[in-house]
């Protein structure tokens, strides 16, 4: 049994074709059909149930499957452990960020890290948190950056900034008129918000009057969908603060403070316990020191750097 083999087997569970996951190996067809052959052979059982189409794994080839990942983490640990005893930064990056806070700050980032970091092969895949913390657990990426807290013992948590919630209003809404706004103030049925599966709607639920019926008729995929929604059908919405960057002048006038409670959300980078990288770490956390205004950052991120 060797790596390589591994490789291959992780390959075909991923594309679940055989032309395809030489493709993604770099090698012929038959040399990766060969390879994973020869380790049924030796392990005396069917990893894969080639009569279906797409090919499936069979029940104790999703075991093996998710040992593999495991084994394959656990090999590239042991050089990223070597890499960072040489303090070098290089290799790859995988990093995944959710939809909210992608918008606003991916443009800036990937522009810096390129420019800082130019060693590093960059991957950046939009996310929602429950497809993160599965992709964080099997090793598919190397961190993510989203809103915590996860309450989750085996992912490790360092907090970036903090960013408050502002509301976005129609100027034909009734409580467009006020300066301010209080959690008794917003009525669910005037709330447009985020489809299930983002955790901005959660945090939009934990502070809005829950008293009140939510009666929206659509739920929206994107902050800017929403924001839309609001300027020809009327109600109101709640974006993130640093979204509002990414608002006309005129839609700016819209725009209320939620006070009491004041709305905010933390903003994090979230790795696995076994993470090494410590200086890749520290070059993601270096980017967003650079982009996101200091009053915001978090207190420690400001003046120490990330110890693992």
């Amino acid at each position: 049994m060797t790596l390589q083999q591994l490789e291959y087997v992780l390959a075909l569970e991923k594309t679940r074709h055989f032309v395809r996951a030489a493709e993604l190996c770099g090698v012929t067809q038959p040399t990766l059909s060969a390879m994973i052959q020869k380790l049924e052979d030796e392990l005396d059982c069917k990893i894969f149930d080639r009569s279906r189409n797409p090919i499936e794994t069979t029940e104790i080839g999703s075991k093996i499957i998710r040992q593999a990942q495991e084994i394959i983490h656990q090999s590239n640990h042991l050089k990223e452990t070597v890499q960072a005893e040489k303090e070098t930064l290089s290799g790859s990056l995988s990093l995944a960020v959710i939809p909210t806070i992608a918008p606003y700050l991916l443009p800036q980032f990937i522009a810096s890290f390129k420019q800082l970091y130019p060693e590093i092969s960059l991957k950046i895949t939009e996310m929602h948190t429950e497809t993160i913390i599965e992709k964080l657990r099997i090793a598919e990426i190397d961190m993510a950056i989203l809103s915590t807290p996860l309450e989750d013992s085996k992912i490790l948590e360092v907090p970036l900034y903090y960013e408050k919630f502002v509301a976005y209003i129609s100027p034909s809404d009734p409580i467009y008129k006020r300066t301010e706004l209080s959690a008794s103030d917003m009525p669910l049925d005037h709330l447009w918000v985020l489809e299930e599966g983002h955790c901005l709607r959660n945090q939009v639920f934990n502070f809005c009057n829950e008293k009140t019926q939510y009666a929206s008729t659509y739920e929206a995929g994107t902050i800017d969908t929403l924001v839309k929604i609001v300027d020809i059908n009327g109600g109101y919405t709640v974006i993130p603060e640093l979204h509002t960057k990414l608002l006309t002048e005129q839609q700016k006038l819209n725009l209320r403070d939620i006070v009491k409670p004041e709305a905010t959300r933390e903003i994090s980078v979230v790795i696995r316990h076994d993470f090494v990288r410590e200086g890749m770490l520290n070059a993601v956390a270096e980017c967003i020191k650079q982009i996101i205004p200091s009053h915001m950052l978090d207190a420690r991120l400001k003046k120490f750097a990330i110890k693992l």
